[in-house]
C-alpha cells in the first residue's frame, strides 16, 4: 500500500504551477478592467488544481497499465512502481475530476452562464483521454494541443469570463504565453523521456520532433511569452514586469542547449514549473496594476 507522502508524490506536486499560472493571469485581465472576484477566482483556481491532479493520477494509471512508464527517469509512478493498485490510482483520478466537476459546477452557477458546462466536460475527457483511452492522443504527438487548450486558452479565458462576462485582448496575450509555457513544461518532461518513449512506441511530440528540434521547441516555449507578456504593457504599463524572468529563463535555457539528458533535465522540469507560476505571477499582478 502507497503511504501518504506516496500518494502526494504520485499527484506531482511540480507541475501544479501549470494549474495555478493561467488562473493568476486571468484574475489579473478581469482585475485590469475592473472586474476581480476574488471569490469566484478561487473556485477556477480549485478546478484548474483538482484537474491537474486528476490528469497526474490518470497518466500514472495509464501509462501504468500500458508498461510505458517502466524504466523511466523522473516523479514517482505509483503503478508503474507497484506502490498502488492500478484500479486505486484510476479511483483517484476519477475523485480528482469529481472535485473539479463540484467546484466547476459552482462557478457556473454563479455566472449562470450554462454552456460552460460543456466547457468543463471537454477538459476532463481530454485530460483522460491524454493517455487513457485505446487511442490516447498524447501518444500521437498531440499532447501540446490539449495542454494548450486546457491549460492555456480555456483555463485563462475561462477565469476571466467568469469574472468579467468578457474576454480582453490582454487575456488572450496571456493565455497564449502561459499556454506556451505550459508546451514547454510538457515538452522538457518528454525530452527527458525520449528514449523510453521512442521504444514503447508513445510518439510524443519530441518524439517526432527528434531530440535538436524538441529542444529549440522548449527554449522558444519560455522566450516568445516573454514577448507576449510585454505586449500587454499596451494596456497596463505594469505588464512589463514579466521580462524580470528573462534571467530565469537563460538559465533553463543553456542546459537545454547545451545537450542536458535523463537525471540532469529533473532539474529543468522543477525550475519550468517555477518559470510558470513567476509568469502567471508578475503578469498577473502586472495586468491588475
Amino acid at each position: 500500500m502507497a503511504t501518504i507522502t506516496e500518494w502526494i508524490a504520485g499527484a506531482r506536486p511540480r507541475t501544479l504551477p501549470a494549474a495555478a499560472a493561467p488562473v493568476l493571469i486571468g484574475s489579473g485581465a478581469a482585475a485590469q478592467v475592473g472586474a476581480f472576484s476574488a471569490g469566484r477566482a478561487l473556485l477556477a483556481l480549485g478546478v484548474a488544481l483538482a484537474l491537474q491532479v486528476g490528469v497526474n493520477y490518470a497518466n500514472d494509471y495509464s501509462d501504468g497499465v500500458r508498461g510505458t512508464d517502466v524504466d523511466r527517469v523522473g516523479p514517482l509512478r505509483l503503478t508503474a512502481a507497484g506502490l498502488a493498485r492500478p484500479g486505486h490510482v484510476k479511483a483517484a483520478a476519477f475523485a480528482a475530476f469529481g472535485v473539479a466537476a463540484v467546484l466547476g459546477l459552482v462557478l457556473v452557477a454563479l455566472t449562470g452562464q450554462w454552456w460552460l458546462l460543456a466547457v468543463g466536460a471537454f477538459c476532463v475527457v481530454a485530460a483522460w483521454y491524454y493517455t487513457g483511452g485505446r487511442r490516447p492522443y498524447g501518444y500521437a504527438g498531440l499532447g501540446e494541443v490539449g495542454v494548450f487548450l486546457c491549460f492555456g486558452l480555456i483555463a485563462t479565458l475561462g477565469t476571466t469570463y467568469t469574472q468579467a462576462d468578457r474576454v480582453t485582448v490582454p487575456a488572450v496575450l496571456g493565455a497564449v504565453g502561459v499556454g506556451l509555457v505550459a508546451c514547454a513544461l510538457l515538452m522538457v518532461n518528454n525530452l527527458r523521456d525520449i528514449p523510453t518513449d521512442a521504444l514503447t512506441g508513445k510518439k510524443t511530440l519530441a518524439v517526432r520532433l527528434g531530440d535538436h528540434r524538441a529542444r529549440r521547441a522548449y527554449v522558444l516555449g519560455l522566450w516568445l511569452p516573454l514577448l507576449l507578456g510585454a505586449l500587454c504593457a499596451f494596456w497596463s504599463p505594469w505588464a512589463l514586469v514579466v521580462l524580470l524572468l528573462a534571467g530565469p529563463a537563460v538559465v533553463l535555457s543553456l542546459p537545454v542547449l547545451a545537450g542536458a539528458r535523463g537525471r540532469l533535465l529533473v532539474p529543468v522540469l522543477g525550475g519550468t514549473g517555477l518559470y510558470e507560476l513567476g509568469y502567471g505571477i508578475l503578469l498577473g499582478l502586472g495586468l491588475a496594476l
